[in-house]
């Protein structure tokens, strides 16, 4: 059960920023985004808090922020969006990490930008909640509030892309309305599930 000072979510800010890049570095650690840096890491939060295309929200205990979502309403507009207002910038604050696995750069970019044929274009991009906040139910709470904000924003379905075995993660999704919906490679030889909501 949630912290009574966690138990709810709300839009994250700028302020929220350098928390959110927190917890998606030390939480997140084996994902490709984190070998591009905190920088790169810091323009792509930015840009989705005040993206229009694309939203975060964070949960709070005791004041902290010890969790957070992603979401975009379209993913390749707000890959296409990220790309104009912040691609040359994040490229250069990237360039070791891109050097190190330019293919897994391409496959990132090649997934965002692609569509899926029979999944939804919204997305869960990212999800994280810390460590001495675990099992507090914040990661289905996070879900729940992603879905109301889509719903807000007219959007009637989405998608979310997770490690295949990401037991938690899977079922903070399905707690939250997603039910699962195959599989998918973003990355070559690496298999993903797909859930999809409704």
């Amino acid at each position: 059960m949630a912290h009574a000072s966690a138990g709810r979510a709300r839009r994250a800010t700028l302020d929220d920023v350098d928390a959110i890049v927190g917890l998606h570095a030390g939480r997140i650690a084996d994902g490709f985004l984190v070998t591009l840096g905190r920088p790169f890491l810091r323009r792509l939060y930015r840009r989705m808090v005040r993206s229009p295309r694309a939203f975060a929200l964070v949960a709070e205990d005791g004041g902290n922020v010890c969790g957070f979502i992603a979401a975009a309403e379209d993913t390749g507009a707000f890959y296409r969006e990220f790309l104009a207002r912040d691609g040359i910038a994040a490229g250069i604050t990237a360039i070791a990490g891109i050097a190190r696995a330019p293919r897994a750069v391409f496959e990132t970019m090649r997934y965002g930008l692609r569509g899926n044929d029979d999944a939804p274009a919204a997305e869960i991009m990212a999800i994280a909640v810390g460590a001495d906040v675990e099992r507090r139910g914040l990661g289905t709470l996070l879900v729940v509030a992603a879905v109301n904000e889509l719903r807000q924003r007219g959007v009637a379905s989405a998608r979310v892309v997770t490690a295949v075995g990401n037991v938690a993660a899977i079922r903070a999704y399905e707690l939250g309305g997603f039910r699962q919906h195959g599989f998918d490679q973003v990355h070559r030889d690496v298999t993903q599930q797909v859930l999809v909501w409704p």
